[in-house]
């Protein structure tokens, strides 16, 4: 990877923060200007084993006593047990209100840690290094922190915002392919909700993107990273316009509880669910049939499933909508979808009747 760092800032008044993504990011670099004394890693198994070492060696060369925590790898952690275990674990290092949180690893320990550090003492700082690709573009930035409960995903929860981001991009390498190709799902996202540019880029190098050439990399990612700071800045709560991020997550999230948590990954499930909130927008929306087309092409391309009746085809609509009714984003039992009239644009807030949701499923 190249040495040089890109800064991307998220303006948010006194919540403002930056996310650096480079090779071995500066992590614990805003912390030194800090009273900052104690600082508690929070990471999984698979990704503790790799950098854990790295991780402990920035922080205590930034002057902080360290102590960790680290749980089961997998979406099954993010949940209620995993809170307690973590509870345990700031009170065993003594955190204080004048610690810090580092979220180590992907989503599920960035969403876990974060909420952590958003309700212990209600309220302790936080830091985010991402290591894989889906919690670099997305689940990282913009302060949206929680855990699972068996009914739904992401049903318990907090906005709270980082101190910093330090994506270190060398933290790829050691990413399984499946893993990684789930993060393209995210990327992708972004193309057809904020820049048609992008998702053009997108279709001319998918084998670029597959085989993690690293300039492309970069630019991609810091390229998201900025979009979604944009998004967040103007609103950081999902009051309006931040619901555009939840293109295809409607669907993506009912398959991940319908299936169990941990049998599509959460890219490859946003995936399928983007196939599907495309045809919607077709058959709804005015989106051409051309550019639809292009949706279900670029993600076939990057090897993300663009079957939304679940991996074998078998998913029954009414387990889908009893699970989408759950949804954190369903009002007064009114879904609302995000969908799109042009790649590079996406409107929120669309009530589409049930009837037409599943038609659009069973064709």
């Amino acid at each position: 990877m190249s040495n040089e760092t890109k800064i991307v800032s998220v303006d948010l008044g006194e919540r403002s923060y930056d996310i650096s993504i480079g090779s071995d990011g500066p992590v614990g670099a805003v912390l030194s200007g800090l009273d900052v004394k104690r600082a508690l890693i929070v990471s999984d198994s698979n990704v503790a084993a790799l950098y854990l070492p790295w991780c402990r060696k920035k922080l205590s060369e930034a002057g902080l006593e360290v102590s960790e925590c680290v749980f089961p790898a997998g979406e099954p952690s993010k949940c209620l047990e995993t809170m307690a275990m973590l509870y345990d674990a700031a009170v065993s290092a003594r955190l204080d209100r004048s610690s810090v949180v580092v979220a180590l690893g992907g989503g599920v320990v960035g969403d876990a840690a974060g909420f952590l550090a958003a309700s212990y003492l209600r309220g302790v700082r936080f830091v985010q290094v991402p290591t894989t690709l889906l919690a670099m573009v997305d689940s990282s930035v913009g302060g949206k922190t929680g855990i699972n409960l068996p009914q739904g995903k992401n049903l318990v929860g907090a906005f709270y915002q980082p101190v910093e981001v330090d994506i270190n991009l060398d933290t790829l390498v050691t990413l399984q392919n499946r893993e990684y190709r789930a993060g393209l799902a995210e990327v992708v996202k972004y193309g057809v909700i904020w820049d048609a540019d992008l998702f053009a880029l997108l279709e001319q190098r998918t084998d670029d993107l597959l085989k993690q050439d690293p300039m492309l990399l970069a630019d991609v990612v810091a390229r998201c990273c900025e979009i979604k700071a944009e998004v967040v800045s103007q609103d950081e709560r999902e009051g309006g316009l931040r619901a555009i991020l939840n293109f295809g997550h409607t669907l993506g999230h009912a398959l991940e509880n319908i299936l169990g948590y941990g049998e599509w990954l959460h890219g490859e499930a946003v995936s399928a669910g983007m196939v599907y909130a495309a045809e919607v927008s077709v058959a709804q929306h005015g989106l051409t049939r051309v550019e639809a087309d292009r949706i279900h092409d670029v993600l076939q391309a990057l090897q993300l499933p663009v079957q939304w009746r679940g991996p074998n085809g078998d998913v029954a609509w009414s387990l889908v909508l009893d699970a989408m009714g759950r949804d954190k984003k369903t009002i007064g039992s009114v879904l609302k979808f995000v969908l799109s009239d042009r790649i590079g644009h996406v409107d929120f807030g669309c009530v589409v009747a049930e009837e037409a949701l599943a038609e659009v499923f069973s064709g």
